[in-house]
């Protein structure tokens, strides 16, 4: 039971550091600046959203003991493929912005060129994956740098300047929506291989089957809540220098609000926090990604560490090819907003049809909200398309 506890709480951090990328910081600057007291109610929504579609694929997965690209191939020939290169795709997509993040901490905390904290920051995620016995590692890791994002959070909340309870209110009866910031926060919270990191990493663990169900239900929900209370008290740390006339610039808008609160600091800060929540996000899409092609072809998972080095090396190319990290971030919470609702779509009928899922008990009244979030979200995607 030792394990399974550490396992599960292996499976909540890969999944939040995943999410708490550097797309995560900037797409919550950017939308704090444009919505101000009202991107409460979004974080809020966006919050409800993500419980009910990871608490019901990570429930399903498990007690399956089977990844969703099989689930997926078992109810149309050619489906887990196609999920397989879709979500393999979305991670890469994450990477790229990723590895963007990584050089600008660097670049932050050193003054290094950009490309060159970016190549160095491949180099240790690179070394991570090539190491032996890697999991435990990467675990880990993941801790470190969780407790160095959440340390700079709390120091930043704690100078924070705002009336609580206004951003109470409106996080509750806001003034107005955005529905394009609602489907990038879920993108990047949940959507694409966000949401599948940490079930695989509990299917990796062997963390499965009924005995294992309501552990891994707590897990799902501790995930969601730890990236939803990150964001929303970075959004209140972002709403104080915003609602004091902060123009943040839109090269680097984190990194403004670091400076307006601790000066000549600021900057250095900034790079810490950035190249923890990009490096972890980095391991995170590259363990992912690659738990998923390793269905594609037994080459991937012959060849792992290989694998991870080209997958690694791919995101790197594209980085310093096309650049413009900050509309690279929020682009890629924005493009994996479409994968969740196919995955969560090929969980909710694999509930109805599979054998190994009918002694799996997920209310009614929470399959029918998750069908409604694969309504809304196709919804949403298509809608912020025009």
């Amino acid at each position: 039971m030792k394990t399974s506890r550490k396992d599960l709480l292996a499976a909540t951090m890969v999944m939040a550091t995943s999410a708490i990328g550097p797309g995560f910081l900037t797409q919550t600057t950017v939308f704090t600046e444009q919505l101000a007291y009202n991107f409460g109610f979004v974080i809020l929504l966006s919050v409800v959203i993500d419980i009910i579609a990871q608490v019901t694929i990570w429930k399903a997965l498990t007690f399956a003991n089977s990844p969703v690209q099989q689930l997926a191939e078992e109810l149309m020939r050619g489906l887990g493929r196609f999920l397989i290169l879709a979500i393999a795709f979305g991670g890469l997509v994450f990477n790229v912005g990723n590895l963007a993040g990584t050089g600008m901490g660097v670049n932050a905390m050193t003054g290094m060129p950009v490309i060159q904290g970016t190549v160095i920051s491949s180099v240790v995620a690179a070394v991570i994956f090539y190491s032996d016995n890697f999991l435990p590692k990467l675990d880990l890791f993941m801790k470190g740098m969780a407790l160095v994002m959440v340390s700079l959070l709390v120091a930043m909340v704690v100078l924070a300047d705002i009336d609580l309870l206004k951003a109470l209110h409106f996080t509750l009866l806001p003034e107005k929506t955005d529905v394009r910031a609602t489907i990038t926060l879920v993108g990047g919270t949940v959507g694409g291989y966000i949401t599948f990191a940490g079930a695989q990493r509990l299917l990796d663990a062997g963390v499965t089957g009924k005995e294992n169900a309501p552990q891994v239900e707590k897990s799902a929900y501790r995930g969601i809540l730890f990236t939803g209370f990150f964001r929303y008290f970075l959004f209140i740390g972002v709403l104080s220098p915003v609602l004091a006339g902060l123009a943040l610039n839109p090269e680097n808008p984190t990194a403004s609000v670091f400076s307006a609160y601790f000066g000549s600091r600021g900057g250095i800060l900034f790079g810490m926090m950035i190249w923890a929540a990009s490096i972890t996000s980095v391991v995170g899409a590259t363990y992912t990604s690659l738990a998923f092609l390793k269905d594609l072809h037994p080459g991937f998972l012959k060849y792992k560490k290989i694998w991870a080095l080209v997958f690694i090396a791919i995101s790197l190319f594209i980085n310093i090819l096309f650049g413009k990290p900050v509309s690279l971030l929020v682009f890629a919470g924005y493009l994996n907003g479409f994968i969740l609702p196919l995955g969560l779509g090929v969980v909710l009928v694999a509930l109805a049809r599979n054998p190994a899922l009918r002694e799996l008990r997920i209310s009614k009244a929470l399959q029918g909200a998750a069908w409604g979030v694969v309504m809304l979200l196709l919804y949403f995607s298509v809608w912020s398309l025009f």
